[in-house]
């Protein structure tokens, strides 16, 4: 029966479940068979592995997990853009099937205690399903594998963000509010998810908002060592974060570099001269970091849609302040509030009539999401990237 017995597919679904003590080993024994089957293509991967193996067994998790449910077009999507993103990797025909060779006999050794001859049937076609899928649309695609693209300002807008802007060297088609993974000369094989902060450019140009975070190595790089004249690297677009023209008014919840995409967004709306409402509250742990308000304020004097509140967790600035530009614009914006984003946004109620946007980190994304729908927003009315919540 293969994947049509969902017995079989849950052995397999279970395999994978991240909260399992055994799931991260089947993966690192999948890997280290796989580089030891094919070597080329363990250059292909970072030195360190623990991010890549954990993503790859949380969206596998997932895909068998719609398996067993029996739903196909989410998973068939969502693997043809892995195949397409997998390209800026160089990613071949061949490690795909060596891939497929490594990832049958790691399922097979790993389960031996449950490997019937039904749960062999699905993990047979569940594997070829889903290396077809994601060998067939990257060759199937056309467009570049990646964009190149020089540095040429990087201003330090506060002690750990930095907003980058370059020059590609061929324009890039993406939505506004699609994000896209970058690659920095200082971390070679790194990827790190990023959003631009502005509408696409016919001419190349693009700019990002970037927040060093503890441990992280490419922001903490992009924050404290990028300069004017880096040459980056940027795979092809993700994400579906959208407003709705025709949908009704809009919440946007924006925390610290969260901004980028929802800004992008925003920027996109002012070419038109009749929108929805849109509420921003833009937050940040002090005033000083509030980094865009400038560029919120003038888009808003222009833009009567468009409503912006300043939100910090703390109601004055820390000493370190006075090293960085001065943030605050000239008056027309709402008074800033002092807060937690998730508590200032709801004491204003559910936001249940609108379009709801959140972007920032996790912590934040959940909390505020949680928020919104204990005062009664509808959860499909709520939109924030996967990999913010």
């Amino acid at each position: 029966m293969g994947l049509e017995d969902r017995d079989a597919v849950r052995v397999l679904h279970a395999a994978l479940d991240p909260h399992s003590t055994g799931s991260a080993e089947l993966i690192r024994r999948l890997y280290t068979r796989w580089f030891a089957i094919d070597p080329d293509v363990r250059d292909l991967f970072p030195p360190e592995l623990h991010h890549q193996r954990a993503a790859f067994g949380q969206a596998m998790h997932w895909v068998f997990g719609e398996f067993v449910a029996q739903r196909a077009q989410a998973p068939v999507s969502f693997l043809a853009q892995l195949g397409r993103d997998h390209r800026k990797y160089g990613v071949t025909t061949h490690h795909y099937g060596t891939l497929r060779d490594a990832w049958y006999t790691t399922m097979r050794t790993h389960l031996i205690d449950d490997w019937t001859t039904a749960v062999d049937d699905a993990a047979t076609q569940a594997i070829n399903l889903i290396i077809g899928i994601m060998s067939g649309a990257a060759d199937a695609e056309d467009g570049p594998p990646w964009w190149d693209g020089t540095v040429l300002e990087h201003h330090r807008v506060s002690r750990d963000l930095a907003v980058v802007r370059l020059h590609l060297d061929r324009p890039m088609p993406y939505h506004p509010g699609q994000y896209v993974n970058v690659q920095i000369p200082q971390w070679p094989r790194r990827w790190r998810y990023l959003s631009p902060a502005m509408p696409a450019d016919p001419d190349g140009y693009i700019e990002f908002h970037v927040r060093s975070v503890l441990g992280g190595m490419v922001s903490n790089a992009i924050v404290s060592e990028c300069r004017p004249g880096d040459r980056w690297r940027l795979s092809s677009p993700h994400g579906a974060m959208e407003v709705d023209r025709d949908g009704g008014d809009v919440l946007m919840v924006a925390g610290s570099t969260g901004l980028a995409p929802l800004r992008s967004i925003i920027m996109d709306l002012s070419r038109f001269g009749d929108n929805p409402r849109v509420h921003l509250f833009f937050g940040a742990r002090y005033p000083c970091e509030l980094y865009d308000l400038r560029t919120l304020w003038e888009i808003a004097a222009t833009s009567p849609w468009l409503s912006v509140s300043p939100v910090s967790e703390y109601p004055a600035d820390p000493p370190w302040a006075a090293d960085y530009p001065d943030v605050q614009p000239p008056r027309g914006l709402h008074v800033r509030q002092t807060g937690r984003l998730p508590e200032v946004v709801t004491k204003y109620g559910g936001w249940g009539d609108r379009q709801i946007l959140i972007c920032g980190g996790a912590a934040m994304v959940h909390a505020t999401r949680d928020a919104l729908i204990a005062k009664g927003a509808p959860p499909d009315r709520i939109q924030h990237d996967p990999l913010s919540g």
